[in-house]
């Protein structure tokens, strides 16, 4: 049986990842840190320079930044940040960026007002925008989580410091400990949960992750993945609980201004978590109690499998979210502890591998694959189907398997990453490689 500490920390987790973001966070990143910056030189701009990660500028590259009237880019977020950003909204930054703001960024962006350079052996979310003005010159630095500022520097003084926290995916001031999770445990927490407890947070994550989704199909955004499964899938369950997964990113990658509730920061993943357990749920016709407590696997899940990955990697976030819904769906079909382990595992062994190559309108379509491929994982484990262990990196216990896939994503994919960067920042003649 969960003990009090274990269900503390769950709800103390589900309450620090499940927050609002708007468009895909690492622009919105950039952009906080250069409101910040701004805010704190306390007067006009008059030049940007950020220096940022690989994986940073990977998931910036092709990516539009919301409400900016269609720019890409990182200078564009900077821009945006500094000169139409309100800091204290952090995820939603930009949000209140008016027209006037979106005509001065493109005229800035023109003009050579922020430059960009790539920092070399920092973590792997590393952001550090320098605000110049005509006085004082101020810099804000961001390390491991997406509004977690480590250094503020103003005039070449230190006004504000933290150490960095050697675990990426918590946050210095929360409660929740990651270390603790286990499959057993989250599974306990979702039968024994008081909704009362949850229900504001997965209210709000049902109403903003549903609107973005609908609003992808309704309406065309980016490669329209979502709008094409439905047209070419057929109208059932299945095809319902990818497209609207997939929807969701359509409209987010191409800048819909729509907030989403993140998971694990990121709100590709936070959408996977979300629409196809509701899709599910509205197709067995479950009570709320019952989606409340689909949801708790689903992000638990999702949380429990990146928290062994890391923030950014090459390892696409979508697989480990898909293994999150997969889960809730077999929670919801009645599964037990081995069902739902049988779930993860096969979702684990068939898409594993799938790489990340920056934010970008293609996220639909891995997310897409990688919810389908949940889908059929579930459908194995409810006919007691699995794969087993010794096949590859899987192991019986599900723990193992989790722990395999997050050194692969963490660990082995290193040298994959840095690849995948040099190819999109041309440093390398493929080629020549061939």
């Amino acid at each position: 049986m969960i003990s009090r500490d274990e269900y503390d920390n769950y709800i103390a987790i589900l309450r620090d990842e499940l927050v609002p973001a708007m468009g895909c966070t690492e622009p919105i990143a950039i952009a906080y840190a250069a409101a910040k910056a701004r805010s704190v030189l306390g007067e006009n701009v008059s030049h940007l320079h950020v220096s940022c990660s690989g994986n940073i500028i990977k998931n910036v590259k092709g990516v539009i930044v919301p409400n900016s009237g269609g720019q890409k880019g990182i200078e564009a977020a900077a821009i945006l940040g500094a000169v139409g950003g309100n800091e204290d909204k952090e995820l939603e930054v930009i949000s209140c960026a008016d027209d006037e703001a979106r005509r001065l960024t493109k005229k800035l962006v023109r003009e050579d007002f922020c430059d960009v350079s790539l920092a070399e052996d920092v973590p792997n979310l590393f952001i550090e925008v320098e605000a110049t003005g005509h006085e004082h010159k101020t810099s804000v630095r961001i390390e491991n989580h997406h509004t977690r500022i480590t250094r503020i520097m103003r005039d070449g003084k230190i006004i504000f410091e933290s150490e960095p926290d050697k675990n990426e995916s918590h946050e210095e001031n929360h409660p929740d400990d990651k270390n603790m999770m286990k499959l057993k445990t989250i599974l306990e927490f979702a039968d024994s949960l008081d909704v009362d407890d949850v229900r504001d947070i997965f209210d709000r994550q049902i109403e903003f992750n549903t609107r973005i989704s609908q609003e992808g199909l309704d309406n065309r955004w980016g490669a329209r993945v979502g709008k094409t499964i439905l047209e070419f899938w057929g109208k059932n369950v299945r095809s319902y609980a990818c497209a609207r997964a997939a929807a969701g990113s359509d409209a987010r990658m191409s800048g819909c201004p729509m907030p989403v509730i993140i998971n694990s920061g990121s709100g590709n993943q936070g959408i996977t978590v979300t629409m196809p357990v509701i899709t599910y749920a509205e197709e067995w016709c479950l009570s709320r109690e019952k989606l409340y407590r689909a949801l708790a696997v689903s992000n638990l899940v999702s949380i429990y499998i990146k928290n062994y990955i890391g923030s950014l990697s090459a390892f696409c976030g979508a697989v480990s979210a898909s293994c999150g819904a997969g889960a809730a769906i077999t929670f919801m079909a009645g599964g037990d502890y081995a069902a739902v382990a049988r779930t993860i595992t096969n979702t684990l062994a068939n898409v594993g591998g799938i790489v990340c190559d920056g934010a970008k309108p293609s996220c639909a379509a891995k997310i897409a694959s990688s919810v389908q491929a949940a889908i059929l994982a579930h459908y194995m484990s409810m006919n007691d189907d699995m794969f087993r262990g010794g096949e590859g990196f899987v192991e019986d216990d599900v723990e193992e398997t989790i722990k395999n896939m997050g050194y692969i994503g963490k660990i082995g994919m290193k040298e994959t990453d840095r690849e995948i960067l040099n190819v999109m920042i041309d440093r390398v003649d493929v080629d020549s490689c061939m």
